[in-house]
């Protein structure tokens, strides 16, 4: 960092004349006025090393090993958003072979539930009945034993006879008029309970069904078919954004592994530059809108303007300094610009 600053003080001293006869004259010393000059203090620089980028860029690697099928991308070929860019496997890959039958597999299920769902709906339309009238006629069954006090019933005794000389018990039956056994009412409240259950289970499954498909079974097949679709998917690699293959690291034939880099893609339509040295008496000073002014170690002659992005909130440390990142978008694009040039960027007060 360079700070100038000319400063110049210009005073005047007094003078004092004094005339003194050689007889010895009375008269007081005078002083003459005292002029300062005003203080000069040029404009101070910052003054930052930083580094070209391009305004995004991406690192793009696989989530899965394998070994590279298909390269469908040169270094520097422009693409657009989605373009396919790299593919691994083929069909002798096992684990792309078995993220494809997933794939096919997970689909049809869900074809086959869209398929069913018509036949489904009208067996559930079917069960709500049946379980509707079933649980009315516990209904109506408990009700009689409970209000009806006539109720026919058939009760069970034991006699002792004699036959042959002997005595034994006899079971003997006759039928009745009353009210209902205790017992009668508990089965029955028992029975009224389990025709309950039954029919909110039917309702339950009819309320899946109605609007065509079971729903709590669509939605696990879907789930299932976006699994399988990200399984297939993890084999090819798409460009995330409009830009520029910076980078390609990965070579037709060869394996590579899951999370290494295999493409960078580079939007280089606008470029920034980035310090990391500035430190917390410099940032400071500065505002995001500043204008800025850079040059390039590669391109001395040329001068680039821009302004102050961003500067950043957390801070690391250099050789003991607290320091912080400031990046500056350029205004300016040279056609001789590369990534990762060095720049000097002066950021004027």
């Amino acid at each position: 960092m360079m700070n100038s600053r000319i400063a110049m003080l210009m005073v005047l001293m007094t003078i004092a004349v004094l005339l003194v006869s050689a007889c010895g004259s009375s008269a007081q010393p005078t002083q003459a006025p005292t002029t300062l000059a005003p203080t000069v203090i040029a404009n101070s620089i910052i003054i930052a090393e930083g580094r070209v980028e391009p305004i995004h860029y991406a690192q793009i690697a696989f989530t899965v090993s394998g070994v590279v099928s298909e390269v469908l991308v040169a270094e520097g070929q422009a693409v657009k958003k989605g373009d396919l860019l790299v593919r691994l496997g083929d069909e002798l890959d096992t684990n792309y072979a078995a993220a494809q039958l997933e794939l096919v597999d997970a689909q049809k299920a869900l074809n086959d539930l869209q398929d069913i769902a018509g036949t489904d709906l009208a067996q559930a339309v079917i069960d709500l009945k049946e379980a509707q009238e079933d649980y009315d006629d516990a209904l109506d069954r408990l009700d009689y034993l409970l209000k009806d006090d006539k109720i026919p019933q058939t009760i069970s005794y034991r006699v002792l006879v004699k036959s042959a000389g002997t005595y034994k018990y006899e079971v003997r039956t006759k039928s009745i008029k009353g009210p209902a056994p205790q017992e009668w009412i508990i089965e029955a409240e028992n029975d009224v309970a389990l025709e309950k259950a039954e029919l909110e289970a039917a309702q339950r499954t009819y309320d899946r069904l109605k609007g065509g498909v079971d729903a709590e079974q669509l939605a696990v097949l879907e789930a299932r078919l976006t699994a399988a679709q990200a399984g297939v998917a993890a084999f090819s690699l798409t460009a995330p954004f409009d830009g520029v293959v910076a980078e390609l690291n990965a070579k037709l034939g060869n394996s590579i592994n899951a999370g290494e880099s295999a493409v960078t893609i580079a939007d280089f339509s606008h470029w920034i530059v980035t310090t990391t040295d500035l430190t917390e008496i410099d940032v400071v000073a500065l505002a995001e809108g500043d204008p800025v002014v850079v040059s390039l170690d590669a391109l001395p002659d040329v001068e680039l303007t821009g302004a102050i992005d961003a500067i950043g909130q957390t801070y690391s440390e250099n050789q003991g300094d607290v320091v912080y990142k400031v990046t500056v978008m350029l205004t300016d694009i040279d056609p001789a610009m590369r990534w990762g040039m060095t720049a000097e960027v002066k950021f004027e007060q």
